[in-house]
């Protein structure tokens, strides 16, 4: 069943009705999970810079090693 075949369906119910359609498609909105984007590799490559000395030792924490 096409959309448009879905909305003339729609449109030709009584307002009422329109209303409890309205109602269980809101209902359902929370339960329905678009299926996962695929991820591309590299797409932040250069966006993000580590300081030097980023993985050094931190003194604050020379006690509890």
């Amino acid at each position: 069943m096409s959309d448009f075949e879905i909305i003339l369906k729609f449109q030709s119910l009584p307002e009422e009705m329109k209303k409890k359609v309205l109602k269980f498609m809101e209902s359902l909105q929370p339960t329905f999970k678009s299926p996962p984007k695929k991820r591309k590799a590299g797409l932040a490559s250069g966006k993000i810079k580590i300081k030097p000395g980023f993985d050094d030792p931190i003194a604050d924490f020379a006690d509890y090693s």
